[in-house]
């Protein structure tokens, strides 16, 4: 079977079993989903017990409890509001998010942004596997079993990789089925390990912990934007381009953000208290995460609990995959989509096994990788959101598969903008670990202006926001008259 031609509409065919559609333009008949469908794969995605583990990373800032709850709602309902504005255009474009930005970028142009979110998604999606290894391991150990064991590990490696490649590889309408059934499933078993772990939390040693600065403030602010929103923006458009064309932004927008902040919100929040009651426990979750938050809980409840904490990580890494896949293809690629997501997902596995078998520390490169990566992805989403918001009329569909199109080849301006916001971005943040992670420790050359290395802005990642903001910005101004242009070729090439 041969893919539909670049710029075509695609029918999805199989019986819907395998998705066959890859960064073409989705078929108007196919194009049935409805703005709360999106609820369900970004809440699914994020109701991981993990989510816990952030709350004694944002106190490890130093900051208070009510610092650290201002910090984390902020944080995740801004970011995934971010997510919701980039869904938009999945809806006027009908396609992936990394082809949707070539009206931004250029044809050609669009690669350089687009090599930087398929690093970030094989990053995300390696990760989560690896958390759920990990937890796997550990889990069977409290239930007295060598969680150790190599062909232990060795086997759950094969079955999380397993799962993550089946979901990405039957593609969309297989994985909205699977996030609406993990979403109850998962929820549920959450809300009862909340029940039970409430006894740990001692209220007044959360309470005692002083204020931080405002610089420890905005840090944690970075990190929780970075490890939520922001880790997901290059992929908001994928979910979003089965929507009719009659859906509203607004209500795009609103459940998009709904779906993927109302659970972190409550497991961050609740993850600061545990971690604020006990600093062994807030140590231990910077090693294992899952593992961790597991040891709080009776025997009988371990099983459940770590299956339903598999399936959530399992969750995430099905819609990191499956773009991930998408932006191979966008990169120009000529493979058919399950291919591309069986190719991601074969890297995924050889991370995977690396970390669990062979690397002493991951945690901290990963972070340190995480932020470098979201410099540059800061601002082409500043980029990007100002190009959505700035545009009136839909894209023309044709012209994001053709370099002599409207969007043409290269974008000057987006590409120039990028550079310089990544290289200032780069200069306001710091490698916050040295030594796990000694090949990043490049950051921070511009540091000297706000205090130096050691001051307390230093581990406020001032760059992430630097990014966006200055991104957004400029191309708000600079290319609102090359937008213009672009439209009204749309409206003559239509009469």
């Amino acid at each position: 079977m041969t893919s539909p031609a670049p710029g075509t509409a695609a029918p999805l065919v199989g019986g819907r079993v395998i998705e066959t559609a890859g960064i073409e333009i989705i078929a108007e008949s196919e194009r049935t989903a409805t703005p709360r469908d999106l609820f369900w794969p970004w809440f699914a995605a994020n109701v991981s017990v993990f989510g816990m583990s952030y709350g004694s990373w944002v106190l490890g800032f130093g900051i208070s409890f009510w610092q650290a709850v201002l910090v984390s709602t902020i944080g995740i309902v801004v970011s995934f509001l971010l997510c919701g504005l980039i869904a938009i255009a999945g809806k006027r474009g009908s396609a992936p998010t990394m082809v949707l930005s070539r009206a931004a970028f250029g044809v050609h142009g669009q690669k350089v942004p687009g090599v930087v979110s398929w690093l970030t998604s094989i990053g995300w999606e390696t990760f989560l596997a690896i958390m759920a290894v990990l937890a796997t391991a550990t889990v069977i150990t409290q239930l007295g079993g060598d969680g150790q064991n190599v062909a232990l590990k060795v086997i759950a490696t094969v079955i999380v990789a397993a799962l993550i490649v089946a979901a990405s590889v039957l593609g969309y309408h297989t994985i909205m089925k699977l996030q609406s059934v993990l979403t109850w499933l998962t929820g549920a078993v959450t809300i009862l390990y909340v029940v039970l772990t409430i006894p740990h939390i001692d209220l007044a040693t959360v309470l005692a912990r002083p204020d931080g600065s405002i610089g420890q403030v905005i840090g944690a602010l970075v990190m929780v934007m970075t490890g939520f929103g922001l880790g997901w923006i290059n992929i908001a458009a994928d979910w979003s381009r089965y929507q009719a064309r009659t859906a509203s932004d607004g209500a795009i927008v609103a459940w998009n953000t709904i779906g993927g902040s109302l659970a972190p919100v409550i497991l961050v929040v609740f993850g600061t208290l545990l971690a604020g009651s006990d600093e062994n426990l807030a140590d231990a979750v910077a090693d294992d995460p899952i593992g961790a938050l597991a040891t709080l809980l009776p025997i009988w409840v371990l099983v459940p609990f770590l299956l339903t904490a598999v399936l959530a990580l399992v969750s995430g890494a099905v819609l990191g995959i499956y773009s991930s896949g998408l932006t191979l293809l966008s990169l120009g690629i000529r493979i058919p989509r399950p291919t591309a997501a069986a190719i991601d997902g074969l890297i995924l596995t050889i991370g995977t096994i690396w970390v669990v078998f062979f690397a002493t520390d991951f945690l901290g490169p990963f972070q340190s990788f995480l932020i470098t990566l979201g410099v540059p992805l800061a601002s082409w989403a500043g980029i990007l959101i100002a190009d959505i918001l700035t545009r009136r009329a839909d894209y023309d569909e044709a012209a994001l598969f053709d370099a002599r199109g409207r969007y043409g080849a290269w974008d000057r301006t987006s590409i120039g903008t990028m550079a310089v916001a990544s290289a200032i971005g780069w200069g306001l943040v710091v490698n916050q670990f040295a030594e796990a992670a000694p090949w990043n420790n490049w950051q921070g050359y511009l540091l000297g202006v706000v205090g130096g290395k050691e001051g307390d802005w230093a581990y406020a990642n001032l760059g992430v926001f630097v990014a966006l903001v200055l991104s957004f910005a400029v191309a708000w101004f600079a290319r609102r008259g090359r937008i213009r242009e672009q439209e009204r070729g749309g409206r003559a090439r239509a009469s």
